[in-house]
């Protein structure tokens, strides 16, 4: 189901705006920006490059299109069509603070998707970014409550987020057996979740 959703706002998203900030380069779409390219995302690439679609990152390490704080994003009021903020509010200082920045520079009616965890392991990268924060089904609501629609899908049922969590997780076909468990026992619907995805509308 998380990943309908997904690929369902991200489809809404290419189609509907003509620009797009990639805030961390988190849909990892290229191989010359962004940082720990993904190649099974080339369909979204495609979709990029039907319009403008740019990379914001903090550092100029992995070549973004732009460099910039998403605690103070260098973009003015109402100005952006699309945000994109894939697993980067984790790893900020105030995430209550970029959230109001990407709500901030979004124009009326401007769509933002945004993964934030919850049930997941530490993963700081070395004089790159720490580790802070997560964030249960209520954080994810309090954050985001000053954009007029949030939709938030959980990502990972409880059984296949203890899977992910423990050394079994590199073992793709046991976490699609615990996502089945999941499925049939409703596990996937419970607030203990990996993360969500959360689709927000300005």
């Amino acid at each position: 189901m998380a990943d309908n959703f997904f690929e369902e706002k991200i489809k809404k998203i290419f189609s509907e705006k003509k620009s797009v900030i990639d805030i961390g380069g988190g849909l990892r779409i290229s191989p010359d920006k962004g940082n720990r390219y993904r190649p099974e995302n080339e369909w979204i690439r495609r979709l990029a490059e039907k319009v403008e679609y740019k990379i914001l990152d903090p550092v100029p390490d992995y070549c973004p299109d732009i460099i910039g704080d998403i605690h103070d994003l260098p973009f003015s009021d109402d100005s952006q069509e699309a945000i994109i903020c894939m697993a980067v509010l984790e790893h900020v200082e105030n995430p209550f603070r970029a959230a109001a920045e990407i709500r901030r520079v979004l124009k009326p009616g401007g769509y933002a998707l945004i993964y934030i965890p919850f049930l997941f392991y530490y993963h700081a990268e070395s004089g790159y970014y720490k580790d802070y924060w997560r964030f249960t089904k209520d954080g994810v609501d309090l954050l985001f409550k000053d954009f007029s629609r949030a939709e938030k899908q959980s990502v990972r049922g409880a059984f296949e987020t203890w899977i992910k969590l423990s050394p079994l997780g590199r073992l793709p076909l046991l976490l699609e057996f615990a996502a089945l468990i999941d499925r049939l026992t409703g596990k996937n619907q419970t607030a203990q979740a990996s993360g969500y995805n959360v689709f927000l509308v300005k």
